[in-house]
């Protein structure tokens, strides 16, 4: 859905900056009636252009204030077989400490961001599962010092 006007683009805009925002509230921000700016909202919803309404959490305020980067790579596949690749991919999803993985180009096969509570809780998940993974070989961590943008909002 890329035929997206100025004024579904502000709609955007002001969801991504307040997703609580009544439909009175956006309308009058995206200078609309309210049906029209309804509309535009459930177009865009059913269109997968806005995939979900959620409440942003403050990690460090919640107890996990450790933010790390690793690069993960991964044993190749045998025979053909994709069955490391497809067990690792499977099993991030079960881990709450991987707020995001990507599967990426270059050297390391994924980027994985893991939000943990302190250096002690990211050093057991590292060795007591990370690296016990049997289709992982190799990771790389790197530790956030400072936090100097961050947002969920596109620049749409």
């Amino acid at each position: 859905m890329h035929d997206l006007d100025r004024t579904d683009r502000r709609i955007l805009e002001a969801l991504q900056q307040d997703g609580r925002l009544t439909n009175q509230e956006l309308a009058e921000r995206v200078s609309l009636s309210p049906s029209p700016c309804l509309r535009r909202v459930r177009r865009l919803e059913d269109g997968g252009v806005i995939r979900q309404y959620v409440a942003l959490v403050d990690a460090d305020k919640v107890g996990l204030g450790l933010l790390a980067y690793v690069s993960v790579r991964l044993q190749k596949h045998v025979g053909g077989s994709h069955l490391p690749i497809d067990e690792f991919a499977r099993d991030v999803q079960r881990w709450p400490e991987v707020v995001a993985c990507y599967a990426m180009t270059g050297d390391m096969d994924y980027l994985m961001r893991i939000q943990v509570e302190d250096l002690a809780h990211f050093s057991r998940f590292a060795m007591d599962t990370l690296m016990k993974h049997p289709a992982v070989i190799d990771i790389r961590s790197s530790f956030t010092l400072k936090k100097i943008k961050e947002t969920t909002a596109l620049g749409v």
